[in-house]
């Protein structure tokens, strides 16, 4: 089988770009012939007589914006010279404006427009105006590129709920492939914190994301934060433009918050923790979870968080509303002060993590691939 992937990355230190790594491997492993249509492609990817790849270079543009523009652009005009060379084209959202047989959804921006949080707490700055015209401009976008898709993937069930009642996707034409965990690179171990710029001897909770915009709800855990006073956190995320060193600050928590920025070592510093807090305001899956639990670390999250499916109350606490600091505050006090209920829940994580591999998800594709391209076979 000849197959076509259109997508940004294929690389490994990347949410989408790291289930595109895996897709392609096992559609590699057992034979088929890709051709990728990316920006960015593992070094050691390039290597393989099994896989082609058409480059689309974009980075000259100033803006993610721009750039993603572009990349639509061109990469619609490559495929529409070159579509009846495969046998499956395989996109994501609206990464290119030609028409795939598979589309797999890891955010939906109509679902995240529509959030009362969005609606309530856009920054009223450029920034904020410029992520508001982001997630327009995309939610006009993928509702025509889901629409003329075959099959839709879905990362989470929330993600299959919004597909249907606000893009209009039939049932029928949904797959729910959850995303994956690498359970080789995330294991339980320890790590001294001192070499990290964390602090010994007391709580310490982790928090990752963009910390540029309110989505990740890093605001609510500060304020939580000031009602459990023996707990510190370690934060990472990009500081260029974040409000939330200030927000520390004029809270009174700023010798509690670690801020560590942008970092590649997210494996390490989450062996130097004690668990894992992420109540996202709106997260279609959220890596980052299932990463905390393959590391053996027990997880609070929320509801609007679509990894929070895959948590139980053995691992984890998940929290029904993402704003509500009383729960929060309870859930983190009880981390904070209970070590033998911290190893209890990780040891459950990692298990369920392990459930979860990229090669199981990666099977998945591959399979749904194959019985589109025989359709005598039952999807």
């Amino acid at each position: 089988m000849k197959i076509c992937i259109v997508t940004p990355n294929v690389v490994r230190g990347d949410g989408q770009g790291r289930a595109n790594y895996e897709i392609v491997q096992e559609a590699m492993r057992r034979g088929h012939l890709v051709t990728v249509v990316a920006r960015r492609l593992a070094p050691e990817l390039q290597r393989t007589q099994l896989l082609h790849w058409i480059p689309i270079e974009v980075n000259a543009w100033p803006t993610e914006l721009l750039r993603e523009i572009m990349f639509a652009w061109h990469s619609s005009r490559w495929l529409r010279h070159h579509r009846q060379q495969f046998d499956l084209v395989q996109t994501y959202g609206a990464v290119t404006w030609a028409e795939a047989d598979v589309n797999t959804v890891q955010f939906v921006h109509s679902g995240w427009l529509r959030s009362p949080s969005h609606i309530a707490r856009v920054r009223r700055d450029w920034y904020g105006a410029y992520q508001w015209l982001y997630t327009v401009l995309n939610a006009h976008w993928e509702k025509k590129a889901l629409h003329q898709a075959k099959v839709v993937i879905a990362v989470s069930d929330q993600i299959k709920s919004e597909l249907i009642t606000i893009i209009g996707i039939s049932p029928t034409q949904i797959r729910v492939i959850l995303n994956g965990v690498d359970v080789a690179e995330f294991i339980p171990g320890k790590l001294e914190r001192a070499p990290l710029g964390l602090p010994e001897a007391v709580p310490l909770a982790l928090f990752v994301g963009d910390i540029r915009t309110n989505r990740k709800n890093l605001d609510t855990v500060l304020h939580a934060l000031m009602q459990v006073p023996a707990l510190h956190l370690a934060v990472v995320g990009t500081l260029d433009g974040s409000p939330y060193p200030q927000l520390a600050r004029d809270l009174n928590l700023g010798e509690r918050i670690h801020f560590l920025g942008y970092r590649l070592d997210i494996p390490d510093i989450m062996k130097a923790v004690d668990f894992f807090v992420f109540p996202s305001r709106y997260e279609p899956f959220g890596m980052v979870v299932s990463e905390a639990m393959a590391t053996g670390l027990p997880v609070i999250t929320a509801t609007t968080t679509g990894a929070s499916e895959i948590v139980t109350s053995d691992c984890g606490v998940v929290l029904a509303d993402a704003e509500a600091i009383p729960a929060l505050v309870e859930a983190l006090g009880m981390l904070a002060t209970h070590a033998d209920q911290r190893e209890r829940m990780g040891q459950v994580g990692r298990t369920i993590a392990e459930q979860h591999s990229w090669l199981s998800k990666a099977k998945d594709y591959v399979d749904l691939f194959e019985q589109m391209s025989h359709p005598c076979r039952s999807l």
